[in-house]
């Protein structure tokens, strides 16, 4: 058995996106498992001294534009810079991603949380839409009624929330952020940080 991986993320996150395929076939190699945790760091940020995208300073967002296209060319990956429905309240895909979770397990889950990421930055579909992730919930062969139903029960409410808490008091402040044996890693430029982490021990 591998090492153990709190993966920390919003689903709307580009940079989220631009990692979760290499993290999850990295995981996989190294036999780790993965606890997924989608988080709202809409509540994060006020707390670990970040900026919601809008707020941030004018220079600090046009090298993100340079920083997302610089690794979507390096890791040939589909990226749309200023995507059709970003930004988009991202709470409803969210918890779908912590139902498929609940409902298939881990693998499951990251299943369906990348192609929610794909769908916002590589295939300009609405992930704030209901009708939209019933549709990722069906190309990816779960049951979309079901999980639809399960994403607004208290008990995902409060995992999503729980997931929210924990990683503010375990000082994760970006998306997105993979905890093994309490050490953070912060984005998915450490990627190769993570490898090594899995690689020891």
């Amino acid at each position: 058995m591998g090492k153990t991986v709190d993966y920390y993320f919003s689903p709307i996150s580009p940079w989220t996106y631009l990692g979760h395929a290499r993290f999850a076939e990295m995981a996989k190699r190294h036999g780790a498992v993965v606890n997924v945790k989608p988080t709202d760091f809409g509540k994060v940020f006020p707390v670990s001294g970040g900026l919601p995208l809008p707020k941030r300073a004018p220079q600090r967002q046009a090298y993100r534009l340079v920083e997302l296209k610089r690794f979507s060319d390096y890791l040939k990956l589909p990226l749309n810079l200023q995507p059709k429905f970003f930004p988009a309240p991202a709470d409803l895909a969210a918890q779908i991603i912590i139902a498929a979770g609940r409902a298939g397990g881990s693998e499951a889950a990251m299943r369906l949380a990348g192609a929610v990421q794909r769908a916002c930055w590589a295939e300009e579909r609405n992930i704030a839409d209901a009708g939209t992730l019933a549709a990722l919930c069906k190309e990816q062969g779960m049951d979309a009624a079901a999980l639809a139903a399960a994403a607004q029960t208290d008990a995902v409410k409060a995992e999503y929330e729980a997931n929210t808490q924990e990683a503010i008091a375990r000082n994760v402040f970006g998306a997105p952020s993979y905890v093994i044996d309490g050490e953070i890693f912060w984005g998915q430029d450490r990627l190769e940080f993570v490898e090594r982490a899995l690689a020891a021990r």
